[in-house]
């Protein structure tokens, strides 16, 4: 599989990469010898970037892909993981879902100061049971998960010491490169205004259909040296499902408005005689800035029926017949918190 390197570090990623969130029982469980089938299915595939987080399944992601990847020749992949979490332990009656099915017996407490991205850093080798971790994304700090006033702080936290950890780790050869691991477009300007960062992990921000990233963000990124790697392609499913009942955007029950959208998109797929997943997969990678698109999923034949998807040969100018329906994500508010 072709390969393209993040920002200006040399370390070069597949186009098409594996995320983990599935694995740790993201809205239903998943078993482990079908995490390692996935995990097999996706080698298989060439994929050879793969990206966990503390946060999924609060260490059951990272469990499983360490134990995966353990036995891997030592240069033939690339792994990403993420800090601003820290997993504490709680007794069983106690432990929170947020969207986790069957998750690891622990809480979350969020830490983005030098200390906490440190020992994040240290509680990530210990349960991936592995001595490297190539990419670190500051993982979910913004008004979207934080709302406002908190996000007012841990931005403090982030500029006041944890970019200092995540420099010193690059510095000293522990990572290779840093970014952040968010679901907005805001605090990635923010943040880049401020700071230099290798890669943004951004998931659906630059889709087919919500291109919120294209105004600011992408030609910042052009400036910055800053790759990003694209996951949520799908925006929750409804460019895979198309507007049927029951479809999803953006973690939510699409509405009309949206749906309409999508079944224009379909409309436009169907007339170029492919389903309208395919353009929705390969389009990130038509902007030079981004690295990679990030593949999540619990099930190899979904792993496997994307990457033929993936490998359409899909004429160049199919996209432009679908920028009508596209849209910008509203803007998120002061008083929003969307876990």
């Amino acid at each position: 599989m072709r390969t393209r390197t993040i920002g200006r570090t040399g370390l070069a990623v597949t186009e098409f990469s594996f995320g983990t969130a599935a694995l740790g029982g993201l809205y239903r469980a998943c078993p482990r010898d079908v995490a390692m089938a996935t995990l097999e299915a996706a080698w298989d595939e060439g994929l050879r970037y793969f990206d966990t987080a503390p946060w999924y399944g609060f260490g059951l992601a990272e469990r499983v892909t360490g134990d995966f990847l353990r036995d891997k020749p030592t240069d033939s992949y690339v792994l990403s993981s993420k800090v601003g979490r820290i997993m504490f332990p709680v007794p069983d009656d106690r432990v929170p879902s947020y969207g986790f099915v069957d998750p690891l017996p622990f809480d979350v407490r969020y830490d983005y100061s030098y200390d906490g991205i440190m020992r994040s850093v240290e509680l990530s080798h210990a349960r991936l049971g592995l001595n490297r971790i190539d990419i670190l994304y500051v993982h979910d700090i913004g008004i979207y998960t934080h709302g406002a006033e908190r996000n007012a702080h841990h931005l403090r936290q982030f500029f006041g010491s944890g970019l200092k950890a995540l420099q010193e780790l690059k510095s000293s050869g522990t990572i290779k490169a840093f970014g952040l691991g968010v679901n907005e477009v805001p605090v990635c300007l923010d943040v880049l205004r401020e700071a230099d960062l290798d890669c943004i992990l951004l998931a659906g921000r630059y889709t087919l259909l919500d291109r919120s990233a294209t105004a600011e963000l992408l030609p910042l990124c052009e400036r910055k040296g800053t790759s990003l790697v694209v996951g949520g392609v799908f925006n929750s499913g409804i460019l895979a499902t198309g507007p049927v009942e029951g479809a999803h955007f953006d973690y939510m029950p699409a509405t009309p408005d949206i749906a309409r959208k999508v079944g224009a998109m379909m409309d436009s797929a169907r007339s170029w005689d492919v389903p309208l997943a395919a353009p929705a997969l390969q389009f990130p990678l038509q902007h030079p800035a981004v690295a990679s698109v990030l593949l999540g999923t619990a099930r190899p034949e979904s792993l496997r029926g994307n990457m033929a998807l993936a490998r359409l040969d899909l004429p160049k100018d199919i996209y432009p017949a679908f920028e009508p329906h596209t849209l910008v994500a509203p803007a998120l508010g002061q008083d929003a918190v969307r876990q």
